[in-house]
């Protein structure tokens, strides 16, 4: 070059004040940087702010203890003795325990079992000739009671579907067996169902028709004491109730 001075190579950064991608600034931090050496957010990047997915997941938490914690009382205003709260609000602990928590017990004062009941159940078939076909009584408590006994952890099905779905059936109809809520609609059709998947389960067969027989025996009181004198309470009489004929859903069939 004239003059003696030969032309130098300068790599200069493409912005003024930045410093070239790749290499390091003042922080450690590779990338670019502002005047003043603090790293400038990368464009593309997508994670939600920390502030924000730590109120979502303080919500969500507090959600799940407000409704533990709901129904929880719900429940417990369910066991409890009957008091001026349980009374007041009466509807809506009912709509919240039925028929999914349903508890059979009472806080401070059990209710155990006081019978033994032989819960069967019978099909009806109509034959295209107009001929009623009837079955034998299938026994639908021995089944549960066989599936207890010879099983060391036995299923809560087993042990207390059919027994809890008679209870309610009880509450909700009396003993004329008419529905006068449609909760004991309810209880009627899902009785009704228990009995004809059970039938169809262990028997198969076509029918249209269930009926229902249930046999309640009094379980005798202990007696007071050993003794000549001591005795049990004779117990009351054996009762069998027949409920009517119901029409199934053709699952069961």
């Amino acid at each position: 070059m004239p003059g003696g001075i030969e032309a130098v190579d300068v790599d200069e950064p493409d912005r003024i004040g930045t410093e070239p991608t790749g290499q390091a600034g003042p922080t450690g931090q590779t990338g670019p940087t502002d005047r003043g050496g603090t790293p400038l957010p990368r464009q593309g990047s997508s994670k939600p702010p920390p502030l924000l997915l730590r109120a979502g997941t303080n919500a969500a938490v507090a959600l799940c203890l407000a409704t533990a914690l709901v129904h929880v009382l719900l429940v417990f205003l369910y066991v409890a003795p009957p008091n001026a709260l349980s009374r007041q609000y009466s509807r809506q602990v009912d709509a919240w325990v039925l028929p999914l928590f349903e508890q059979n017990w009472r806080l401070f004062a059990p209710d155990p079992e006081s019978v033994n009941r032989q819960i069967s159940a019978r099909t009806m078939h109509t034959a295209p000739n107009g001929r009623a076909h009837v079955s034998r009584w299938f026994d639908l408590s021995g089944v549960d009671n066989a599936a207890v006994r010879h099983d060391v952890f036995p299923s809560h099905t087993a042990q207390n579907m059919l027994r809890r779905a008679w209870s309610s059936y009880l509450e909700t109809h009396g003993g004329d067996d008419r529905p006068r809520s449609e909760r004991a609609l309810m209880m009627q059709k899902y009785l009704t169902d228990i009995a004809a998947d059970r039938i169809t389960d262990h028997r198969g067969g076509t029918f249209e028709s269930v009926q229902l027989r249930v046999i309640t025996v009094p379980i005798a009181a202990p007696s007071e004491g050993p003794g000549p004198g001591s005795s049990a309470a004779a117990p009351k009489s054996v009762e069998t109730r027949y409920l009517p004929w119901w029409k199934v859903t053709p699952h069961g069939n």
